[in-house]
């Protein structure tokens, strides 16, 4: 399967409200996942931790738009952007243009990091 049917799949898991069955199929145990300005969470135990912290908290989803992508086949490398609007019961009103860029290995994003304004 190719990193671009495997994004294709992955972005519409997470526009159905499927993040955390998309998060066991494409993200492998030794994952790394750093949002901007924070410290990486490493491996697939604290992450699956942190989005499910994240799904669990959401109090009204507004809305989520895949804006584009861009895939490198050759380097293993994927990119979404998105943007996102809704309410968490710790962060609040959220409204943001994000960035994610994926670094696959033997099928798997391996390295995810998110830019955003």
């Amino acid at each position: 399967m190719s990193l671009q049917h495997k994004l294709d799949e992955l972005n519409r898991m997470i526009l159905q409200g499927d993040i955390l069955n998309a998060f066991e199929k494409f993200y492998a145990d030794d994952v790394v996942m750093t949002d901007m300005g924070q410290e990486p969470r490493v491996g697939k135990d604290a992450n699956r931790a942190f989005e499910t912290a994240f799904v669990n908290g959401l109090t009204e989803f507004r809305g989520a738009e895949l804006i584009s992508t861009v895939v490198d086949e050759e380097q293993g490398l994927t990119m979404s952007e998105w943007f996102f609007d809704y309410t968490h019961k710790d962060w609040g009103d959220q409204t943001y243009q994000q960035v994610a860029v994926q670094r696959w290995k033997d099928g798997q994003i391996v390295d995810e990091r998110f830019y955003h304004p």
